[in-house]
């Protein structure tokens, strides 16, 4: 909850000092005498209520997409032995890091991934795929469960949610500025908004969403750092880097959209888009590990 208060202060701090820089640079005067009506603080309320709200939804509901969109399954009952295994190991490392029993998955698929999910770090879901439990060694398998158990205890869930909503707010604050600009001063239209307002608030949205991404992804990046030390930390730095290595071999199949970030891995990309890559290469990561383990040991 400290999180989340932080960030909401945080956000309002920002849409007030946005307010007050318009109002000082004169943008409110300038609109007006072009015969615009926008009301800037009436905008910027709606921004941060439709960059949050859309944001804190998908939060909410994040464990039961992620069920159907992969097909989970949670044990309830184990029946066979990785099973039990699996409930065992996930709460030992819950105890060691001080969170609630997420819920435990396992999704058909035959690549090696895992992801996990939650709208707070005491109401998760980590699951596991198919493919990951046939192709590891049980070693690497804890490894990879410290590694997601870590999101979920450092709340990485709602950190990149709150994110998110930051830069909703200003994807929509700035899109609708442009539209209504374009509309007004440029086209001239004075009654209501006409197709320009609405074209033009389409492809900035669109433009501005792109570009905006690249923030979220860095910083989906940078924790994907912390939670590889976090998995180290449950499992051991060799077994960390065992499970990356393998998971290097192949490429995973891609998880949905919502929660590519939270997986273990991801499909690497290659130049530019390496910007929107929510993990960094596996390369990168194994010499973090390995550069940690070292210090460790001297």
């Amino acid at each position: 909850m400290k999180r989340i208060f932080l960030f909401l202060m945080t956000n309002i701090a920002i849409m007030l000092v946005l307010s007050i820089t318009l109002s000082l640079l004169g943008v409110d005067s300038i609109l007006a005498e072009n015969g615009s009506d926008l009301d800037v603080q009436s905008l910027v309320i709606l921004s941060g209520v439709i960059g949050f709200g859309g944001s804190f939804i998908s939060l909410l509901i994040s464990k039961w997409m992620a069920k159907r969109m992969t097909g989970a399954v949670v044990i309830k009952e184990p029946m066979i032995n990785i099973e039990k295994w699996l409930m065992t190991t996930v709460e030992r490392q819950a105890k060691i890091v001080g969170i609630k029993m997420p819920e435990v998955a396992i999704f058909p698929s035959g690549e090696m991934n895992a992801f996990a999910t939650g709208a707070s770090k005491n109401n998760a879901l980590v699951a596991v795929s198919q493919g990951l439990l046939d192709n590891m060694a049980q070693g690497e398998i804890e490894a990879v469960l410290g590694h997601e158990m870590s999101h979920v205890a450092n709340g990485d869930m709602v950190t990149l949610t709150l994110i998110q909503g930051v830069v909703n707010t200003f994807v929509v604050f700035l899109s609708r500025l442009v539209g209504h600009i374009v509309d007004r001063v440029i086209l001239k239209n004075d009654r209501g908004h006409g197709i320009g307002y609405f074209v033009t608030v389409m492809i900035s949205q669109v433009v501005l969403s792109i570009l905006a991404s690249t923030i979220v992804m860095y910083f989906s990046r940078k924790r994907e750092f912390i939670a590889d030390t976090g998995g180290a930390d449950l499992a051991g730095h060799q077994n960390m880097i065992n499970a990356l290595k393998r998971l290097a071999q192949k490429e995973p199949e891609a998880l949905p959209e919502q929660m590519a970030a939270f997986g273990i891995s991801e499909k690497t990309k290659q130049g530019l888009r390496q910007l929107w890559s929510s993990h960094p290469p596996i390369e990168a990561r194994i010499a973090a590990l390995e550069i940690s383990a070292n210090a460790k040991n001297k």
